[in-house]
């Protein structure tokens, strides 16, 4: 495969910048993220591209920015413009348990959970295991939503568990204020919302 090929594999020109091969290399793994064999592609045409950069730069055609070759300028000028709020974000577990979705890691949830609460709602009173079904749904779709995300199942079993006893107890405590909807509704009603945050929120 030529040089040619591996830029045109990353949709790049040969005069790509660093960043520029990076963030085209975290974009197509975003989109083909469940096929291997093009995942493997994809490391393959970023490897030979960084192999063909340090060729290059061994030979003296590349120039090397100033920034890569005195990296400890460029963190001082960054932690010399962060404030001590930017600087301190939070403990590291919490900054990896929170995420920033995407709309539509917004909208598919979304749709599912008020799908299952208007379900709930309009067909409780002709079915009484409705409410069962609808939140053995609901615990469903939230796990799968936070598998998806970082593909570890005992993670996710873990959150949407927490969620459903949270989204359970909250809805209990906060019952006394169903007016016109059933304790049971509302008890469920509150868990999908818990159980929605969960899955767009949390990864």
């Amino acid at each position: 495969m030529s040089n040619q090929s591996h830029y045109q594999q990353l949709g790049l020109t040969e005069d790509a910048s660093f960043e520029e091969i990076q963030a085209a290399k975290e974009h197509l793994k975003q989109q083909h993220g469940d096929d291997q064999k093009v995942m493997e592609n994809i490391e393959a045409a970023y490897d030979a591209i960084l192999m063909d950069r340090l060729r290059l730069r061994q030979e003296g055609k590349i120039k090397v920015p100033e920034r890569i070759r005195f990296p400890e300028r460029q963190t001082k000028k960054v932690s010399d413009t962060l404030s001590p709020e930017e600087t301190n974000q939070g403990p590291v577990w919490l900054q990896r348990l929170i995420d920033t979705p995407s709309q539509a890691d917004i909208l598919w949830p979304t749709g599912i959970y008020v799908a299952l609460g208007a379900i709930s709602i309009f067909f409780e009173s002709r079915e009484s295991s409705i409410l069962q079904l609808t939140l053995a749904l609901g615990v469903g779709s939230c796990l799968y939503f936070l598998n998806r995300k970082e593909n570890k199942f005992s993670r996710a079993v873990l959150l949407t568990v927490s969620g459903l006893i949270v989204g359970l107890i909250l809805g209990g405590i906060l019952s006394a204020l169903a007016t016109g909807l059933g304790t049971e509704i509302f008890i469920t009603l509150v868990t999908f919302l818990v159980l929605w945050m969960v899955s767009c929120f949390l990864r």
